[in-house]
């Protein structure tokens, strides 16, 4: 009985590995195809064609968070208390001095 069972199990993990794979492909297939006509389109209408893609530049992120921090308070009352708080002025940093050898 163990065998038969044993069998069952790797016979339904065979099945559902290639259900998967298949539906990788599937998916596979479909964003080839959505592309091509893509592809060609831009090809009829005389754009160029380009390779998908996302345009990532790492100072939207930050531009994005500056612009979101500005207009609102933090959540936290002691960050906004620290923010108000008088700083050094620049005019008061010293530097070290280096030693001669």
């Amino acid at each position: 009985m163990p065998l038969i069972l044993s069998f069952l199990l790797r016979a339904v993990l065979v099945l559902a590995g290639l259900v998967f794979v298949a539906s990788l492909f599937a998916v596979f297939v479909l964003l080839l195809a959505l592309w091509s006509v893509r592809a060609l389109w831009a090809r009829l209408t005389g754009r160029p064609v380009h390779p998908f893609g996302m345009r990532f530049g790492p100072r939207q992120g930050f531009e994005e968070m500056m612009r979101r921090a500005s207009g609102a308070a933090s959540r936290t009352p002691r960050a906004d208390a620290a923010a108000g708080s008088p700083r050094v002025r620049l005019g008061d940093v010293t530097d070290v001095e280096p030693r001669q050898p």
